[in-house]
């Protein structure tokens, strides 16, 4: 859907090609470039396999401790912008990735004009806009009807960014905007202390997303509010406003004024400018059903009963998240300190709690989550955790390995114990009669601590009958910590094959580089022409419905020709791509009638010119 409002910067309707080679570094070019066309093909270069550790019987587990540990997962060594062509272009890629992603997260360089040890983040705000954009164009294909993507920012392109999701994705597909609690303590070194980091979230289709994605837990401080002082048969329950907003003019609900009766025989008016929240009908029926609390001595103002039953098994996720429920900067470097203790940890890594929150809300297991910016695997270390399926790519190769690749097989190995792979035990009531009503365990724990300070030293303050007594009302204690993570799985090493094309601009021509033969060039042309390999075929290289694709590395002669066409099955067709080809071939080929055709390499894949668009 066109949007009224877009943003514009300078060379929008340019391209980007990376001009330093694991940098980020770019130059502006037409879209029609092959150095921004070409479509790369992914080279594996290894398969790690982990093993799933046994449960010990010392040990508590977790459901997700029996999750089946995903395989089917890459890691790419790459440019973003060019795996995510890879990824929508390459015909088996595209059958098992456009349209399938569940969740996209990304955390990519924030343009601060500052420079980290593993990326320059200095990008000039046209260069950052356009190459996010050509990105969040390629994710938005990537995912799923029911999918989401969210992008991890601070202040500096946070406004600007959130008008080319708009743009992309639809202003009636943005779900919300994440405050994280980034850090807990002051930078005296600022004029203002940037405590948080925003995350923008937009769905691929805001209704089905709002459909799929799931509640988090309940807090133990609203489990807590629930009680049963009646001893009610169905449960808990907390008490509820009786009453509601009385507007004479616009909704009068005169059947809801009236003098409510009480069993101990007290009436109740309600009060001014308000009315009951039932009719006297349905207050007789709810009475009855004896869903309606005057306090323990049945002397009170009425309350409604809301049974802890009867409320969703859930709750919605808000936008204010806190360090106490997802961790801050300095847990995420920890926990990397902790795997590599001998490396300095990137400037601001990102807690692994974050991330499964991010995960838990927007997937379920067996989705597939995609990170473009993998930098120290957080994202795909708790998407394995978490018995999902990813895709990751890095950019710089001594990031990748360094952090990236070796984090993972940590992963896969059982050797990251850190982070969500163990949860640490929860603070439970441990008096004889229950907590007080409203109270939770941590409140609990909280207060004994105070308590303890309060009186230490005082050995008569320790010896007092009241303080006992307040600590016996408040006493709790910690359930054992909780395994999430025994290991498994595992998942594809690759990287981007090289370009077999180039771009001569003193010519204006479009050339072949060194890499352009044997398989790799194979491969390279089955990709630009959209063709799946059929490499156990021993006559034709590719194929696509009725088509089939031969390659050939210099001159296609008619006895060439006559051969393949020996071979074509009845009713099919013949792609013939050669490097070399001269026009009475060409003819020949027509002369079959079975709408054969031949193609130059590079030229008729490749058909730019920069005077055609001067022109």
């Amino acid at each position: 859907m066109k949007q009224r409002l877009e943003l514009t910067w300078f060379n929008k309707d340019k391209a980007l090609i990376p001009t330093e080679q694991g940098r980020y570094g770019y130059t502006w070019v037409s879209p029609n470039d092959p150095r921004y066309c070409e479509t790369h093909t992914l080279i594996k270069t290894d398969a790690i396999t982990g093993t799933q550790l046994p449960k010990g019987a010392e040990s508590t587990y977790s459901e997700r401790a029996d999750l089946e540990p995903q395989s089917d997962n890459l890691l790419i060594l790459g440019e973003s912008g060019d795996v995510l062509e890879t990824l929508t272009r390459v015909p088996e890629l595209v059958d098992k990735y456009v349209g399938k992603v569940k969740c996209v997260y990304i955390d990519p360089p924030f343009n601060t004009a500052q420079t980290f040890a593993n990326y320059e983040d200095n990008l000039e705000h046209s260069v950052w806009l356009t190459m996010m954009r050509d990105r969040l164009i390629h994710l938005h294909k990537l995912l799923s009807d029911e999918g989401s993507i969210w992008v991890h920012l601070d202040e500096f392109e946070m406004h600007r960014m959130q008008m080319v999701l708009d743009e992309i994705f639809g202003s009636n597909n943005f779900v919300a905007k994440i405050a994280w609690q980034k850090q807990y303590g002051p930078d005296n070194r600022s004029v203002f202390t940037q405590t948080d980091d925003s995350i923008l979230v937009y769905a691929k289709n805001y209704s089905a997303f709002k459909k799929v994605r799931n509640f988090l837990p309940r807090s133990a401080a609203q489990d807590a509010s629930y009680s049963n002082p009646d001893n009610d048969p169905r449960g808990a329950w907390k008490a509820g406003d009786f009453t509601a907003q009385f507007d004479p003019v616009q909704n009068p609900r005169e059947n809801q004024r009236y003098t409510l009766e009480t069993p101990a025989g007290l009436r109740f008016d309600p009060p001014s400018g308000s009315c009951w929240r039932f009719t006297e009908a349905r207050y007789k029926e709810l009475l009855a059903d004896n869903r309606v609390w005057f306090g323990p001595k049945g002397t009170g103002k009425p309350a409604y009963k809301r049974f802890r039953s009867e409320v969703m098994d859930g709750r919605v996720p808000e936008t204010w998240w806190t360090y106490q429920e997802v961790g801050h900067n300095q847990d995420g470097k920890k926990e990397i300190k902790t795997l590599f203790p001998a490396i300095e940890p990137f400037a601001t890594p990102k807690p692994e709690r974050l991330l499964e929150r991010v995960i838990h809300i927007a997937t379920n297991p067996g989705d597939i989550v995609l990170d473009v910016f993998a930098g120290s695997a957080t994202t795909a270390a708790v998407a394995q955790k978490m018995g999902r399926k990813w895709v990751t790519c890095e950019l710089i190769e001594e990031t990748f390995t360094t952090f990236t690749q070796p984090r993972l097989e940590k992963v896969v190995n059982g050797e990251d114990m850190g982070g969500i792979s163990a949860s640490s035990g929860e603070r439970i009531d441990n008096t004889t009669d229950g907590l007080p009503d409203g109270i939770t365990p941590d409140d609990a724990q909280r207060f004994t601590s105070l308590l303890n300070k309060i009186i230490a030293g005082d050995e008569s303050f320790k010896k007092d009958a009241t303080v006992k007594a307040l600590k016996a009302l408040a006493k709790t204690k910690k359930t054992p910590n909780t395994i999430n993570w025994r290991g498994g799985g595992g998942f594809t090493v690759a990287k981007l094959s090289p370009a077999c094309f180039d771009y001569n601009e003193e010519l204006d021509l479009v050339t072949l580089t060194e890499h352009a033969t044997g398989q790799t060039l194979i491969d390279s042309v089955a990709a630009q022409l959209r063709f799946y390999l059929t490499p156990n075929d021993r006559h034709f290289h590719g194929q696509v419905g009725i088509q089939h694709l031969v390659v050939i590395e210099g001159v296609l002669d008619n006895e060439k020709v006559d051969d393949l066409m020996s071979h074509l099955p009845r009713g099919h067709c013949l792609v013939l791509a050669a490097t070399i080809i001269n026009e009475e071939t060409r003819h020949h080929v027509r002369s079959f009638k079975n709408g054969s055709r031949v193609v130059s390499i590079p030229h008729d894949l490749f058909t730019y010119s920069k005077n055609q668009e001067v022109k």
